[in-house]
């Protein structure tokens, strides 16, 4: 770019223009006045010559002409340096007259960045700033270290009334009138002057002023005296719009008083006068002037050089002239620009001159700040605006902080029109630029250049600066009396949960102080305080088959389904809902939309969150609403209000004012609450719609502080549709329903429902129902999910104290519900029981008694899963054929394990044995007992009249079980592990501990892929901590392990009977014992058993203790019982050394050797045996085999797994004593 067409450089062309100083006398500038103008305002329009077409010579005498020409015509008493302080009170009305006009625009939206980007760089640095920009640099006008403010010439004017008008010459060039700077030297007295006779045309004829220009050229000179003619208009034409002269208002002529008596031959003779003044005297002079002192400089450096302004730096700078120095640099820089030459050197001299002007001080501060100035917009017409921004930051630096504003808001449209743009530098430096502003009491510029700034926070996460910005602008706007504008931004930041809690208490101070100067209440879409959270929306209401709790409709749907197949009539035959009884043809265009029934309140869940630290009053809570009675005339469309247009569609929301409440047709409740600092709730607000139609839940409403309504309408994208089928409470993001008529609502409740329960966990529950509405409903049903773990009781037990009704002998008889085919609509009722939490995992090992036939040893692992809580065991029952329970004889209590505690493991011991029948006839009684971690589920049909509250007890009636006892067959046995609870013993053939049993009998049959076990085992336990409760806050737990059999299944029972202790003498012979082994065929079919004896002793480990001298002494060996009950035993201190196999045998069997016998199915028979015995001692007769197999019939087959076996002989001891 041309520098000449630049900004800069019409702006050089401007200011550094060769100064006229004028000197005028009262009645020369009193006849100028008459049209309201000075003399310097006259003649400043014609001083700009565009195209004077001068001849002129360089001072290396290079001919070319000059095509511009301007001076400055300035009167002698300015030329003066002014004080900074003055010299600001002259700049300040430039930029208050430019925030006086800024008010209008501030009533506008803020600006957007696609406005802000497509702006010019005219609009984003306006002529007001320009002017400033020449203002400032203008308060360094006549400084004494430069030249180009040194007037040239200076024009003497009197006025041809003047008295002795060539006095008057001499009076005005007097040095009481000339310029301080003058008088002084520092400018140059011998300067050009010409003289000028000013004659006012209505003062007299123009023959006065002839005679006085003649008498001046003689006196004077005859080239430098000019006679000026003005007023010659007879009136003043002011007030015509076509008066000559306003063509050159262009040119800067203004008339201030609205008369002028200047006509088009005044204007055109002050022209000429002009262009005669500059051609012919000023310019020659300048020519002239400009070879003496390329003279003087070629006589003082004795050569001719183009760099004279870098000598003469290099004699500033070694002279330490430094202001000097700098103007050179300053100068030398403007100087490489316009010649266009090279950049990198007048950047140089810029960077040169704006340092050494700051290293001066505050004398060179303004000086820095016109070269920074000048630099900048150097950078800008070389496109460097990123450059050029950091050049006007450092300015600001040094310049009081209305300046500095200007400044700062130039380096950001520098930084806004670098490429690509910084938005984020724009931003920070117009926030700096306003802050500014409002220091210097700019209002009016510190609300425009922070909302010029709000898009830029707006869409970004800085969260301190966006607060800082909105509520900045939102408390100005306040000071300037814009209250609405100032409270929208304001509640932009009342939500500010990352503020400190001094900050949120500001913010929310400065919003309701303006919100009670409006004095009224408004409203507010989406107002940020409270939060609310429409992710958790929820649309509560009944469905069109069943209601239940919240809890409960998270259900899998299979779950009811599988409930519902059995009791639900074939929609062949009736109509599968309620909903069939309501016209098709009116609800068909709202098939997709939910139903609800007048009357009922539909609720919807909502979480609200207080974002601040302080707490908020939150009033008047509830529910936007519309509804039509009138389906016909609504839209197809009932899927809601969708706001696709996202922020956009915010400003054309419809008032919240225009969807009142209609009382006539629906009621919404009202809720207030106090939200705590950080505090989130969810609170349910509700709409009871009074008549048919189609109901629209719009939005919430809600007041702050009893100061601002606000109000929020839900946003549904698409509608999402439920499962069909699904049933319960419906949670809907459809925000249309369906208001159908009045319908029967039933609720239910069960009474001492656990929050907590353990595995095993027995309780009585109570399932109350209440009849809400005027309509009858009908036909009554239960189904559960799962009858092992709900059995419904008889209707007499409802005032039976639990538990101590288990230990009664009393029996109730069955209470059956007849089951009708339903051709009646129908509705239901859900429960779903909690979650489950482990408590005692039972095991049992059963081993055959080696001293007993039909008896067997029984240990018992008990595990506490649960981390704190502890268990009483009560009471342990044994439940299946001819079977019954002892503690064994070693062991008649086991006390010591009476307890267990968290995550403790015991075991017990006892045996059981056959004894007889058991059963008794089983009751029925509604109680709960839980053995898994399952949900245990009830569903209900019911037929309630009226609206009483009342207590109903169901029944379910159980399925054969294949493993089932018979009635008479049955026998239980029952222990006590609690000591002194003997008398407090549970019958387990009571209802519901029967029942259970048989439940959990059959189930346990089913996964354990039997046909029939040995025995069953009940253990009853109570929580410790309320063990000793009285009822019914006793924690009873049942535990039921079923089908449970011997380690060993052999058909074949052996024991051998005989003497345990004799004496006998050795000394004369031999002691003979007879014995006998008994064998019981316990197979159904007939057996063959053979036994064989062996005198050879095997091997096998014997225990010796360490303190014995020898291993073995006569006959006598430590007999250990460890094959006869499995036990935990301390061997410490022991050792185990081997038998020799070449002992000889202490006895040897003298019968036969071998015997076989038949036995027919359950029989017993004996086989008599003889052992002589060599010496006293101890001694172990189980030596000896039985083989086995049981031989198959016609009847039956046998199983091959089980048709034929053997083993070793079973211990037996008999100790022999030498007699005395």
């Amino acid at each position: 770019m041309d520098p000449l067409r630049s900004y800069l450089g019409r702006l050089l062309l401007e200011e550094i223009t060769p100064v006229v100083m004028v000197l005028t006398t009262p009645l020369a500038e009193a006849a100028c006045r008459k049209s309201g103008l000075s003399f310097v305002d006259m003649l400043s329009p014609f001083s700009l010559f565009k195209k004077i077409d001068v001849p002129v010579r360089t001072a290396s005498e290079v001919p070319y002409r000059l095509q511009m020409f301007k001076i400055r015509m300035v009167y002698a008493s300015d030329v003066r340096k002014e004080d900074y302080e003055v010299s600001d009170e002259r700049i300040k009305p430039v930029v208050s007259e430019a925030n006086e006009k800024a008010l209008p625009d501030l009533l506008s939206d803020p600006p957007q960045l696609e406005d802000v980007l497509g702006k010019p760089e005219a609009e984003l640095c306006p002529l007001w700033i320009k002017k400033f920009n020449r203002e400032l640099m203008r308060t360094l006008s006549f400084s004494e270290h430069e030249t180009f403010d040194h007037p040239v010439a200076c024009l003497l004017v009197v006025s041809s009334m003047d008295k002795e008008p060539i006095s008057k010459f001499v009076d005005l060039f007097n040095t009481n009138q000339l310029p301080s700077l003058l008088n002084e030297g520092i400018m140059d007295p011998q300067i050009l002057k010409h003289y000028l006779v000013l004659h006012d045309q209505q003062e007299g004829p123009q023959d006065i002023a002839v005679n006085v220009l003649a008498e001046m050229r003689s006196t004077l000179g005859l080239n430098d005296c000019k006679l000026l003619c003005i007023n010659s208009s007879t009136e003043a034409d002011g007030s015509n719009p076509d008066n000559t002269w306003l063509p050159y208002k262009a040119l800067g002529l203004e008339n201030r008083e609205g008369t002028c008596f200047l006509s088009t031959d005044d204007l055109n003779e002050i022209k000429d006068f002009m262009q005669d003044f500059a051609s012919n005297h000023i310019i020659p002079y300048m020519e002239q002037k400009i070879r003496v002192l390329n003279q003087q400089v070629y006589v003082h450096l004795h050569r001719i050089t183009n760099q004279s302004s870098g000598l003469l730096a290099t004699d500033y700078k070694l002279d330490k002239a430094w202001k000097r120095f700098a103007g050179v640099q300053e100068m030398s820089g403007l100087c490489y620009f316009m010649l266009d030459q090279s950049r990198k050197d007048a950047e140089y001299c810029m960077e040169n001159a704006f340092s050494t002007y700051l290293r001066i001080g505050s004398s060179g501060q303004r000086n820095a700040t016109r070269c920074g100035l000048w630099w900048a917009e150097m950078l800008k017409t070389r496109g460097q605006y990123r450059e050029a921004s950091s050049v006007y930051f450092r300015v600001s630096n040094e310049e009081p902080s209305l300046h500095s504003a200007v400044l700062l808001e130039q380096a950001a449209s520098c930084y806004l029109l670098s490429s690509p743009p910084m938005l984020r530098k724009y931003g920070f430096h117009l926030i700096l630029a306003g802050n500014s502003y409002y220091m210097s009491d700019q209002k009016q510029h510190a609300v425009r250049a922070y909302r010029n700034a709000l898009f830029v926070y707006k869409q970004n996460p800085w969260s301190y600066i966006n607060d800082h910005v909105q509520f900045n602008v939102g408390r100005w706007y306040g000071v300037l009396g814009i209250l609405d504008v100032a409270i929208k931004h304001l509640l932009e930041v009342i939500a500010c949960s990352h503020q400190s809690l001094i900050t949120q208490n500001m913010f929310l101070s400065d919003f309701f102080h303006y919100v009670q100067s409006m004095g009224k209440k408004f409203d507010v879409y989406k107002l940020q305080l409270p939060v609310f959270n429409m992710s958790s929306l929820r649309v509560i209401h009944e469905d069109h088959r069943t209601y239940a709790s919240d809890a409960d409709v998270d259900v899998s749907e299979g779950t009811w389904q599988e409930l519902e197949e059995e009791l639900i009539p074939s929609s062949s035959v009736v109509r599968t809902n309620w909903l069939d009884t309501q016209p098709k043809s009116s609800l068909r265009k709202y098939k997709d939309s939910c139903v609800c029934v007048a009357g009922e309140a539909v609720k919807v869940n909502v979480e609200l969150k207080n974002p601040l630290q302080i707490p908020v009053d939150v009033s008047g809570i509830s529910l936007i609403c519309q509804l039509s009675t009138n389906l016909d005339a609504l839209s197809s469309d009932v899927s809601g209000l969708t706001l696709d247009g996202g922020e956009d569609k915010v400003n054309t929301e419809p008032s919240v004012s225009i969807l009142e409440t209609d009382e006539d047709n629906f009621i919404v409740s009202k809720l207030d609450i106090i939200l705590g600092g950080g505090e989130s709730k969810i609170v349910q607000l509700d709409v009871t719609p009074k008549v048919e139609g189609i109901l629209k839940l719009v939005g919430i409403r809600w007041t702050l502080s009893n100061s601002v309504v606000g109000y929020q309408y839900f946003e549904f994208g698409a509608q999402k549709k439920n499962k069909k089928g699904k049933r319960g409470r419906r949670r809907s993001f459809n925000n249309s329903l369906v208001v159908i008529k009045g319908l029967p609502k039933l609720t239910g409740s069960i009474d001492r429902m656990p929050t907590k329960a353990f595995a095993g966990d027995l309780q009585l529950l109570k399932l109350n129902l209440r009849n809400h509405s005027e309509y009858a409903v009908k036909g009554i049903k239960m189904k559960i999910s799962n009858p092992r773990f709900v059995i419904p009781g008889d209707s007499p037990d409802i005032d039976l104290e639990f538990p101590d009704c288990l230990k009664k002998h009393t029996q109730s008889e069955i209470d059956l519900v007849p089951y009708k085919s339903m051709k009646e609509n129908f509705k239901g009722l859900l429960f779903a029981f909690p979650l489950v939490l482990p408590s005692l995992d039972i095991s049992f090992a059963i081993s055959k008694s080696s001293s007993r036939l039909q008896e067997y040893i029984v240990r018992m692992d008990v595990m506490n899963k649960t981390p704190s809580e502890s268990f009483v065991l009560h009471q342990l029952s044994c439940v299946g054929s001819k079977w019954a329970v002892s503690a064994l004889s070693s062991c008649n209590s086991i006390s010591s394990v009476e307890t267990v505690s968290a995550n403790q493991a015991v075991s017990c011991f006892f045996k059981i044995k056959v004894e007889g029948p058991f059963f008794n006839k089983l009751s029925r009684h509604f109680y709960m007992t839980r053995f898994a971690l399952n949900f245990m589920l009830l569903f209900i049909f019911f037929q309630i009249q009226g609206c009483d509250i009342f207590t109903i007890l169901l029944f379910k009636d159980f399925e054969a079980d294949s493993c089932k006892e018979s009635e008479s067959g049955s026998y239980r046995s029952d222990m006590a592990l609690y000591p002194g609870s003997n008398g407090d013993v549970f019958d387990i053939a009571r209802s519901p501990l029967a029942d259970f049993h048989f439940q959990e009998r059959y189930r346990q049959g089913k996964l354990a892929k039997v046909t029939c076990g040995l025995l069953d085992f009940v253990l009853i336990s109570k929580a410790a901590g309320n063990s000793s409760k009285p009822s019914p806050d006793l924690q009873l737990l049942s535990h039921h392990i079923c089908h449970c059999s011997a380690l060993s299944q052999s058909p074949i029972w052996w024991l051998m009977e005989g003497p345990r202790a004799i004496t006998h003498d050795f000394s004369k012979s031999c002691c003979e014992v007879s014995i006998q082994l008994v064998i019981h065929n316990s197979a159904a079919h007939k057996s063959s058993v053979r036994v064989v004896t062996s005198d050879v002793m095997p091997e096998k480990s014997l225990t010796v203790h360490p303190h014995d001298s020898t291993s073995v002494q006569g006959g006598w060996h430590d007999v250990s019982l460890e094959n006869d009950i499995k036990a935990i035993s301390s061997a410490k201190g022991t050792r185990h050394e081997k038998q020799s196999s070449k002992s000889i045998s202490p006895y040897v069997w003298c019968s036969l050797s071998s015997a076989q016998i038949e036995l027919q199915p359950d029989s017993c028979s004996r086989v008599p045996l003889k052992v002589c015995i060599f010496a006293p001692g101890t001694y172990n007769f189980s030596n000896y085999e039985l083989q086995w197999k049981v031989l198959p019939s016609k009847e039956a087959q046998v199983d091959e797994n089980g048709s034929s076996g053997g083993g070793p002989g079973h211990p037996f001891y008999i100790t022999v004593l030498q007699s005395v």
